[in-house]
């Protein structure tokens, strides 16, 4: 893996990160906004911290474990990658409330548009500051953009102690499971 200097990662604070994503996808999975590690290397949970890739293998999505390079061979498996906020940040905490509810407004046209069977939000916590839904739970929501159901997964940051790699991956099998039936 690329090492990156702290110059060449603040560096990255341009570079918003393209969407993979295609017509007719079973899942699109929705980050909170891209990390300077990402923004830096282009693709998607590009941290080596961050148990997104791990956790999609482990759960059934992907057959084998993609690297972040390989994120565009998702659309073979029905599956894309999206933020809610395209801006890249060192840390979540950077972004406004304000990016949150845009982001939440931009992410609902996404949808609209591309037509996935479900959308993945990573993190609780900005599905609650997006959609507005302070209430909201780790699972499957009552929301729906159009035909588009919404799940709510865990944050696989390496920072969200409150969920092993293993527990993480039983919730995304939960979706993989539902994405399977329809």
């Amino acid at each position: 893996m690329t090492r990156f200097t702290r110059a060449e990662l603040e560096a990255a604070r341009d570079r918003p990160i393209p969407d993979v994503v295609a017509a007719g996808l079973r899942v699109l999975f929705c980050g909170i906004n891209p990390g300077l590690m990402s923004a830096a290397t282009g693709h998607h949970f590009a941290r080596p911290g961050n148990r997104f890739w791990p956790v999609l293998h482990r759960s059934g999505f992907t057959p084998r474990l993609l690297r972040p390079a390989e994120q565009d061979e998702l659309v073979s498996y029905g599956l894309g990658i999206t933020n809610v906020v395209a801006r890249p940040t060192a840390r979540a905490d950077e972004l406004t409330p304000e990016e949150y509810r845009e982001g939440g407004r931009a992410l609902a046209l996404k949808v609209a548009h591309w037509r996935p069977r479900w959308l993945a939000v990573v993190g609780v916590t900005a599905y609650r500051a997006a959609f507005d839904d302070r209430k909201a739970q780790v699972g499957p929501q009552e929301r729906t953009i159009g035909a588009t159901r919404v799940w709510v997964l865990p944050n696989p940051s390496g920072l969200n102690a409150h969920w092993t790699a293993e527990t993480m991956a039983e919730e995304f099998a939960r979706l993989r499971a539902a994405a399977e039936d329809g």
